[in-house]
């Protein structure tokens, strides 16, 4: 009966040993799984702040365009233009030539 007790104590302890490999690598699979899943979420952040900081610098140029035509259009020259363009008045010491039709 001694051997019968062995025999059933190597047995429950492979059980024991095959049981634990088993939540090991479920373990393993779960782990692998949650390091994909964090991988792509990692890669679409990455992707989304580049396009973010593309759209930043585009803003920034915008605000120096916006910047720069601000202190033209506050300008002698600027006012002149549009007084030529909308209003049609010159300067008192140019000469205007008109077409014969």
């Amino acid at each position: 009966m001694a051997g019968y007790a062995k025999k059933k104590k190597k047995r429950q302890n492979r059980t024991a040993m095959l049981g634990i490999i088993l939540v090991v690598c479920a373990l393993l699979a779960v782990l692998g799984y949650q390091t994909v899943q964090l991988q792509k979420r990692s890669d679409e952040y990455s992707a989304r702040l580049e396009a973010v900081q593309q759209e930043l610098e585009a803003e920034k140029a915008r605000t120096q365009e916006l910047e720069e035509e601000k202190v033209y259009t506050q300008s002698k020259q600027y006012i002149e233009q549009e007084a030529k363009e909308k209003l049609g008045l010159v300067n008192p010491n140019e000469i205007i030539l008109k077409p014969e039709d």
